[in-house]
């Protein structure tokens, strides 16, 4: 009895509270250290604390500014100045957002064993602003080889310098040297461009590109590139239907009996008069005729054109990537071809080169300074192959920048909101938004920047132009073997070639080159209906 009396007498009080004391301590402490890490981050976060936010090593830096907008190309531009700057802001993007961080640190280098090696060819006059989003977009579907044909302000030591430093990027200048070497190429003693020849602006330009991408060819097989494409900086491949959003996936999948691949164009159709970078800005498009059906082009083409003289304002006839073989020749700036057989082609059915014309009301008058015809309608027969051209350059050689204003938003904007559903309905209009998505992501990682950044700090002015005239010699000397004599005006001597891309065969007739032409139109349909 003495020791089940003991067990059940109560505990000393004591004891109890200990125990409850202890439990108390452990609930305190668990409560509060939590609490602690919490307010100890925090404070880390607001006095910078040394925490190295991966986000931060990529923004730009702001010490430098986009080239030619100060008279020094290396001055420096604070947050003020580049709100009064859209094309230093929009190019070097400005930008608190951390879309497609890893883009910073790419470095755009393709291996050599990277198939198929796909090349781009273009001439053009552009700035940085336009010519870095063209170029790293189209490095970011697979291409790997850019030839620039530059003049203008592309020529420019600021810009060039810039394109020079840029890996698979091969700039050759307009030089004297440059016009006497495609003065004695093939073509001119060829019946195919000869109804091109010795015409001002759209013509002149037309003959340029075609020797351009003559000596493209050649510079392509140097490189072991397998797809040669030319394409204006004012275009951008859009490689839908492929297993990925890839060119390189696109072309892989091409039967190896074909030679030539043609994407049909679309064409931007701008919904703002204002519009200052059509690539981040534009994600309406025109179909192709090639991607509709007849009765949806036909039913709905006057609603379509909007009293323009065609269904595009410009050509529509696409432009095309070619293989990399023996013979080849360009065949205009829309086509290739080659001297001893007629190319295997196929028209792809999804994707589509999106042509931005007209997308700022500027190019209105840049086209216009580009050409010296007189604006009546007889000398721009001479001047433009197209009729929206013809009638664009008469505007804006005419009119007040009121009424050339007002002409745009007549036949260029698209304000009328009920007709664009509609149109996006029959699926004439359509809505495109992953270049743009991929070059806004490329802008707002610093990759422009980074670019022109590295490239100031590379030469001194004196050093480069004398860099500029020494690699261009070079260059064109060793291009300039490629092709057989002839001088504009007059007969030379032809010169033995020791390349076979472009190897002198034995005449044959040949297909006349291919000039930009507009889709079909109304009249067209009736004349196949009436046959």
């Amino acid at each position: 009895m003495a020791g089940l009396h003991t067990a059940l007498r109560p505990q000393p009080p004591s004891s109890a509270a200990n125990n409850h004391s202890f439990i108390a301590k452990l609930l305190l402490l668990l409560t509060l250290l939590p609490l602690s890490l919490a307010l100890f981050a925090f404070f880390l976060q607001w006095r910078g604390g040394g925490v190295d936010d991966p986000i931060s090593r990529w923004s730009l830096d702001e010490s430098h500014k986009f080239p030619g907008m100060d008279s020094s190309p290396l001055a420096t531009v604070g947050h003020s100045s580049s709100l009064h700057s859209s094309d230093c802001s929009m190019l070097l993007g400005h930008s608190n957002t951390a879309s497609f961080p890893y883009f910073r640190d790419w470095k755009f280098k393709f291996e050599s064993d990277l198939k198929p090696k796909i090349c781009i060819t273009t001439s053009t006059a552009a700035g940085l602003e336009q010519i870095l989003p063209w170029m790293f977009y189209h490095k970011v579907v697979g291409v790997s080889t850019f030839f620039l044909f530059v003049e203008g302000k592309a020529a420019s030591p600021a810009v060039a310098k810039v394109l020079e430093s840029i890996p698979g990027v091969k700039v050759i200048y307009r030089t004297k040297e440059l016009e006497e070497q495609q003065a004695r190429s093939r073509i001119w003693n060829e019946t195919w461009l000869s109804s091109f020849f010795y015409k001002p602006c759209n013509y002149e330009l037309f003959v340029k590109q075609s020797l351009n991408m003559e000596m493209a060819i050649v510079m392509a097989r140097d490189a072991g590139a397998d797809w040669i494409i030319h394409l204006d900086t004012d275009e951008l491949l859009h490689p839908a239907g492929a297993r990925e959003y890839s060119l390189r996936q696109l072309l892989l999948d091409v039967p190896g009996n074909v030679n030539m691949v043609i994407f049909p164009n679309y064409e931007s159709s701008v919904e703002r008069d204002d519009i200052k970078e059509p690539f981040t800005e534009v994600s309406m498009f025109k179909k192709n005729y090639d991607h509709l059906t007849k009765d949806t082009y036909f039913g709905m083409y006057k609603e379509s054109t909007r009293g323009n003289p065609n269904y595009f304002l410009t050509y529509g006839n696409g432009k095309s990537a070619a293989r990399v073989q023996d013979h080849l020749r360009p065949n205009g700036a829309h086509r290739w071809h080659n001297y001893m057989k007629t190319p295997n082609e196929i028209k792809l059915e999804e994707a589509a080169v999106l042509h931005y014309t007209y997308s700022k009301f500027s190019d209105l008058t840049s086209r216009r300074d580009r050409c010296g015809c007189k604006p009546t309608k007889e000398d721009v027969k001479r001047c433009f192959m197209l009729e929206f051209d013809r009638a664009a350059f008469i505007i804006a050689s005419t009119a007040t920048e009121e009424e050339m204003l007002n002409w745009y938003r007549e036949h260029v904007v698209w304000t009328d909101r009920t007709l664009n559903l509609k149109l996006l309905r029959k699926s004439i209009l359509t809505r495109i938004y992953a270049p743009m998505t991929i070059i806004q992501g490329l802008r707002e990682s610093g990759v422009f920047g980074a670019v022109i950044a590295s490239a100031q700090g590379s030469l001194s002015k004196d050093k480069f132009l004398a860099s500029v005239a020494t690699n261009n010699s070079s260059r064109m000397t060793s291009a300039s073997e490629s092709f057989t004599s002839r001088k504009i005006g007059r007969n030379i001597e032809s010169q033995s070639t020791a390349r076979t891309t472009l190897e002198i065969i034995p005449f044959a007739p040949h297909e006349p080159a291919v000039p930009p032409l507009s889709p079909p139109t109304i009249q067209d349909d009736d004349l196949t209906n009436e046959a």
